[in-house]
């Protein structure tokens, strides 16, 4: 069941996909919204697969990794899988890369375009166990939003 903050948050992001649907715009849009609605995170952004990696995108947060190979750290790992990563504790993470050393907790979801992830969305907490099912499903629903609606090629 989606709770009223993720329905808000939900309703925020078609209305900002109502000015433009092209990727990058709406990356940026949506990183900024996630950090603003988002308690106790310390990153929200994107990555997006380009060359055989993922490469930085959007995001809001302190600088990052710039690439991230498939398999590697969290994001990496839900590239390759094609799944949710929902990480108690990153420490425990075996491979995690460690961006930023106040991270503790992460969730990432793949972003798909014809059933093939294009994206990851990644979020970082400083707090231990900060993302539960309710955020899981919550940010489902958000990066289904976006798979239904942003357009790939600027044409």
């Amino acid at each position: 069941m989606i709770t009223e903050n993720y329905r808000l948050l939900l309703q925020q992001l078609k209305s900002l996909l109502e000015t433009d649907r092209y990727f990058i715009p709406v990356f940026s849009n949506a990183s900024a919204l996630l950090w603003q609605a988002m308690d106790q995170i310390n990153w929200a952004g994107f990555y997006m697969i380009r060359k055989g990696m993922l490469e930085i995108g959007p995001f809001q947060g302190k600088p990052a990794c710039i690439h991230i190979q498939k398999g590697k750290g969290v994001c990496g790992s839900a590239w390759a899988a094609d799944s949710v990563q929902r990480v108690y504790d990153v420490h425990e993470f075996p491979g995690h890369i460690a961006c930023d050393s106040a991270s503790r907790s992460e969730i990432v979801l793949p972003v798909h375009k014809d059933g093939e992830v294009k994206a990851v969305l990644d979020i970082d907490s400083p707090l231990t166990g900060r993302f539960t099912e309710e955020d899981e499903e919550g940010l489902l629903n958000f990066v289904r939003v976006l798979e239904e609606n942003i357009v790939w090629d600027d044409q």
